[in-house]
């Protein structure tokens, strides 16, 4: 289950990116994060106080972590965005992570899934994120979910330097066409009489869950 965090979940997060460092030091992921860097409990508690920091649950532990927002670096209003749109329709993903011992079982296309449907629901069909050109099996994930690399920006992220991070970019318009053309489908069987109103109203309902969207006219 992904939930918006509580102040009662603090400690699993830090729990959780000590973890990451732990394994990051040990050479078994190719992350930039630093320990008393980035991140840290400070960066878990900012979050909370902007409510939007979520984690994934499993049986009663805290197993993921990601932030959700529209805050865009600095170093994103140069790049070379193939969709521009208003900064209000905007939703960027920041430091996901699944605990280690986790890994391989499709937790993080889980919370991709989440960040998606949170986008489509909150009126932002631009989703924009980064990630460490070194991390290979990330930038892999993300361009078999759909998300194209637009650019490469070195920085100093976060107070770590020499980073070199990939851009990476999914605009959600096409999902949101289908849904309207599947909908207009709906209409037409239920004004030629071809289903009832409660057909409608039910399969209706099922294409907004699933795909994430608001009952748009």
């Amino acid at each position: 289950m992904i939930r918006k965090a509580t102040w009662s979940d603090l400690d699993a997060v830090e729990q959780l990116y000590n973890e990451l460092h732990d394994a990051k030091e040990a050479g078994l992921i190719p992350v930039i994060w630093k320990r008393g860097v980035y991140p840290t409990r400070e960066t878990a508690s900012s979050a909370l106080e902007r409510d939007d920091l979520f984690v994934l649950e499993e049986s009663g532990r805290i197993i993921g972590s990601a932030i959700i927002n529209q805050i865009q670096y600095d170093f994103y209003a140069d790049a070379p965005w193939k969709y521009e749109v208003p900064d209000d329709q905007v939703c960027v993903l920041h430091t996901l992570m699944i605990s280690p011992a986790e890994f391989g079982k499709g937790y993080a296309g889980t919370f991709l899934d989440f960040y998606e449907k949170f986008a489509r629901e909150h009126g932002c069909p631009e989703l924009r994120m980064d990630t460490n050109a070194r991390n290979i099996p990330a930038r892999t994930m993300y361009g078999k979910r759909g998300y194209e690399e637009i650019g490469t920006v070195p920085t100093v992220f976060n107070g770590i330097p020499g980073t070199n991070l990939v851009l990476l970019e999914k605009h959600l318009a096409g999902n949101r066409e289908l849904y309207l053309k599947q909908k207009a489908l709906l209409d037409t069987f239920l004004e030629h009489g071809a289903i009832s109103q409660a057909q409608y109203d039910k399969s209706l309902g099922d294409l907004t869950e699933k795909m994430g969207m608001k009952n748009t006219d």
